[in-house]
């Protein structure tokens, strides 16, 4: 069944009820002269006359009020649909996806005060190293570490550029060798994370040579790499996001003051640009970017870079 145009209807409506076509234009934030266009093509639709028109004012006629009764029980009833169907798609599941070690770093530690703030929203947490295929997966959101070159996707930088630093258990400061100077590195282990090439380039902007950067265990998560280093098991390079919330809670320290290394990547949210605004994408979106406004590891990079 074919139906008039909607914009037709609703200021039908709207000049029937203020039996004004000026009033219905204000109601609308359209001119007077849209109003009329818009009754008049719906009387040539429908085949009637709606509206008797005088010089001053218009009246309904015996057509028009018998069907601004349908018209109007139908629009109310269309927003009653449309608002229900908002508010389900403000709440119920959402599905992130992020990397293991931003998972357990970052997000997790602070994911409770997205609850707080939306308790009708269910995060389900995933993490995976791997790009997202939204056309194949039901996730709705994720975060990614990288240069934020994701095309035709929504991309929003969430934290700054990483800078990396060694850091280790405070139990390493101690003992028979404590970590002094970097040149002291050779008699600890260093522990590395799936970017080995780190260590071999921090030694050689710190000027050490006795150490080989490519010995010490590996471990494929950086999450891994600051669990062992808080064991005490050696030396690990810390990220500024990731390792943040540690050295702030004294479970790891930063045994030297050499200028750290940039990273060179940023870490983004990323969805598919026809959902980034629906409720519950946004609100998730929203409360991200304000964690990251307040996250300690950007004060850190920001007064690391500075020279503390």
């Amino acid at each position: 069944m074919r139906l008039p145009p909607l914009n037709a209807l609703r200021s039908f409506e709207a000049a029937a009820r203020q039996l004004s076509f000026s009033k219905a234009a204000e109601e609308l934030f359209v001119t007077p002269a849209a109003v009329s266009h818009q009754v008049k093509a719906l009387e040539d639709w429908l085949g009637v006359d709606l509206f008797k028109r005088m010089n001053r004012a218009v009246m309904l006629t015996d057509e028009g009020q018998s069907y601004v009764v349908g018209v109007r029980d139908g629009l109310h009833l269309l927003s009653s649909a449309t608002e229900k169907l908002k508010k389900q798609d403000a709440a119920g599941a959402l599905h992130v996806d992020t990397m293991p070690s931003f998972a357990a770093r970052w997000l997790l530690p602070r994911l409770s005060r997205f609850r707080d703030e939306h308790p009708d929203i269910d995060v389900r947490l995933s993490a995976s190293d791997q790009l997202t295929d939204f056309d194949r997966t039901d996730v709705d959101i994720v975060v990614r570490y990288g240069h934020g070159n994701y095309p035709g996707l929504r991309v929003e930088k969430l934290l700054t550029e990483d800078v990396l630093f060694p850091v280790c258990s405070p139990s390493l400061l101690a003992g028979e060798h404590p970590l002094r100077t970097p040149e002291d590195l050779q008699y600890h282990t260093l522990l590395h994370d799936d970017m080995r090439i780190d260590w071999d380039t921090w030694l050689s902007v710190a000027g050490v040579k006795n150490v080989d950067p490519k010995k010490g265990p590996s471990f494929n998560d950086s999450s891994m790499v600051l669990t062992a280093a808080m064991a005490g098991q050696g030396v690990a390079l810390g990220r500024s996001t990731l390792a943040a919330d540690d050295l702030i809670a004294g479970r790891l320290v930063r045994p030297f003051n050499q200028q750290p290394l940039k990273a060179g990547h940023a870490y983004y949210i990323v969805c598919p640009e026809e959902r980034a605004d629906r409720p519950r994408i946004s609100a998730f979106r929203a409360w991200l970017l304000k964690e990251a406004a307040m996250d300690p590891g950007r004060f850190m990079s920001s007064s690391i870079e500075e020279g503390d």
